[in-house]
């Protein structure tokens, strides 16, 4: 064979070699953007489930909702709200949250609020049912009960969620009211206070807790919803 030959063979065997690896690499590439793209909508869908199912301010009595996800697992994490009045603690409210994970997608059910994104990137999908006016304050708290079961699964994963939604209410007088929520997410919160126009601290733990001042006295309620959820089964 000569010289000319065998560079050729050479030539051909590089290409096809640049072009199997090149192969590789897009159907890498194309592979992880099937995942974040099906991650992204997973995340939308739980956190519209999560919007439709749980009303707790409208809700009244038995209701039914289910929550739908490609992929991912879904749990709840304990976590208090504490509302204080002239900075005395006077009720603390073990509302807890329903958190779905997936890689590094996560939607939360949190007081009545619907969380999603992580810690450093984090926005409130739907506000807590608080009211605050220049007379009035209303603290509304979702508490979700503790007949809830970790469900995960892959491939399509369809839960029930079941409530019975009553309402309690609690005077708190005319005062200076504070709201103090022990988050996950607490830049989201943060933000979400500010511009209702609170004076916002952030206190370390695991979770952060961000507290919120309403300064200036208001006639202040809180008003706690208390769902009873069940989640868990297949709808």
């Amino acid at each position: 064979m000569s010289r000319r030959a065998q560079s050729n063979v050479v030539g051909v065997a590089l290409l096809l070699g640049i072009a199997v690896v090149s192969m590789g690499a897009l159907t890498a590439t194309v592979g992880m953007l099937v995942d974040s793209n099906a991650a992204a909508a997973d995340a939308e869908r739980v956190a519209a489930d999560f919007d439709a199912t749980f009303e707790p301010v409208a809700a009244t009595g038995p209701q039914r909702g289910t929550v739908t996800f490609g992929e991912g697992r879904l749990t709840t994490v304990d976590r208090t709200v504490e509302i204080r009045v002239d900075g005395v603690t006077v009720e603390t409210v073990q509302a807890d949250a329903l958190v779905y994970e997936s890689d590094d997608r996560r939607v939360a059910f949190h007081s009545g609020a619907v969380v999603r994104g992580q810690a450093g990137e984090a926005w409130l999908e739907t506000p807590p049912p608080i009211t605050v006016d220049d007379d009035l304050i209303i603290v509304g708290v979702a508490r979700l009960g503790d007949d809830i079961r970790t469900v995960s699964g892959s491939g399509g994963v369809t839960t029930t969620v079941r409530t019975n939604v009553s309402h309690s209410r609690t005077d708190l007088g005319t005062a200076t009211v504070s709201v103090a929520v022990e988050t996950a997410a607490p830049g989201a919160w943060e933000r979400y206070f500010e511009r209702h126009g609170a004076s916002v601290d952030r206190r370390s733990g695991d979770p952060p807790t961000v507290e919120a001042t309403f300064d200036g006295d208001r006639t202040g309620y809180l008003v706690v919803h208390d769902l009873a959820a069940e989640v868990g089964g297949h709808a």
